[in-house]
């Protein structure tokens, strides 16, 4: 009875998909050859050992969270045993549902944010305009990044940044290996240039009017980085660790990769415990507040979390997805809302039930849209069988 008892236990680590692909004779080595499928596991979970970071602080003392007494059927024993995720974890309100582990990774282990960090900076960039360091929304990028004066993202106003818009060529469908996306990642990741304003100089063509058009681009949040580093006189990691990192009450710390220039990368490269990353969607799902304490301005986070113009809307800045400020919208008329990042990041948010989901993974390259799709379908799956309370 005792052996049945801990075969069926939540939570018990099972057979994970691909385990001999993804380098488990090796023990998952963190190893710097970040496309090669052996290091992935390694690498998405330790990527701030490979180059220079700073340190975003942790809270004095962490805020717990409760735990469910019994974890709930949600179908992620199934969700799991064909999704390459490394972690998983389920929150509703302030208490944790589930939360998983594949590959020997650990509760303490930084796993690496890919493009949800655009969300963080989008939230910063809002405390920075409560704060005063930016005067408005409408001021142009080369305001607060003269480097960038004469250059299309510098004549582009942060509004349009923020949601994607500044008709700015860019293309980000090359991924890693290659196009435009290969570039900034050259000259930041990988520091081969002298990082700052320069890691954008070369996506300087204009294809249309600002504010007309959704198009993702990984160098609008670059930009957005700049400006709001300049703006607030301090590292993006210190300004992260007082506004938000802190007052949330993280449990470890976190790290924010730098490009050659000691400037942290807007577009991504945070790193952060999983049950960090769900206390930071549980304080959006609060609509930027926490024990009475606004946190991030409300009216910021729900402007964030909404498509505040028609070419934003869900099924018109993509053909399932709309986007507000750095933050993707998922529903069209619930508040819903996500950060996604490559190879299968994600905070699945809903602000009405206070339901969070959060993925960490090492998704192949190729995979990553169907990847995502199923994991739509379990957010669904999670919604149907969570109460509304």
């Amino acid at each position: 009875m005792r052996l049945l008892a801990i075969l069926l236990a939540p939570g018990l680590a099972l057979a994970a998909p691909d385990e001999a692909l993804l380098g488990k004779a090796e023990n998952y080595p963190a190893c710097t050859q970040r496309r090669e499928t052996g290091c992935l596991v390694g690498f998405w979970s330790a990527m701030d050992r490979f180059g220079p970071s700073h340190r975003v602080a942790k809270a004095t003392a962490a805020r717990p969270l409760k735990r469910a007494a019994v974890e709930p059927d949600l179908g992620l024993d199934a969700f799991l045993a064909k999704n390459r995720n490394t972690g998983l974890l389920v929150m509703q309100g302030d208490t944790v549902l589930a939360e998983r582990y594949q590959y020997k990774r650990k509760p303490n282990d930084r796993f690496a944010s890919a493009s949800m960090a655009k969300t963080v900076l989008a939230m910063l960039v809002g405390i920075a305009l409560a704060d005063k360091k930016i005067a408005s929304l409408d001021d142009r990028a080369e305001r607060y990044v003269p480097e960038l004066k004469g250059h299309p993202y510098g004549e582009t106003s942060l509004r349009h940044l923020l949601t994607m818009s500044s008709g700015v060529k860019f293309d980000e469908e090359g991924g890693e290996a290659r196009g435009d996306s290969s570039i900034l990642i050259s000259h930041t990741v990988q520091r081969r240039g002298p990082g700052g304003a320069a890691s954008v100089a070369a996506f300087k063509e204009r294809q249309r009017k600002a504010g007309e058009k959704f198009h993702y681009s990984s160098a609008e949040s670059e930009v957005l980085g700049l400006v709001l580093l300049n703006a607030v006189g301090q590292t993006l990691a210190d300004y992260l660790s007082a506004k938000i990192w802190q007052p949330m009450g993280a449990e470890s710390d976190a790290t924010w990769l730098i490009d050659h220039g000691g400037n942290e990368i807007g577009y991504c490269c945070l790193n952060a415990t999983l049950r960090d990353y769900a206390r930071f969607g549980a304080l959006l799902a609060s609509y930027g507040a926490l024990d009475g304490k606004q946190i991030i301005p409300e009216a910021w986070v729900k402007a964030a979390t909404t498509a505040s113009s028609p070419h934003l809307k869900v099924g018109t800045a993509t053909k399932f997805n709309g986007y507000g400020y750095q933050t993707w919208v998922i529903h069209a008329t619930e508040p819903r809302f996500a950060a996604f990042g490559a190879r299968g990041q994600a905070i699945f948010i809903d602000a009405g039930r206070k339901i969070v989901v959060v993925h960490t993974a090492v998704h192949d390259e190729k995979r990553d849209a169907a990847a995502r799709r199923e994991q739509f379908a379990l957010w669904n799956d999670v919604l149907a069988k969570l109460p509304n309370n």
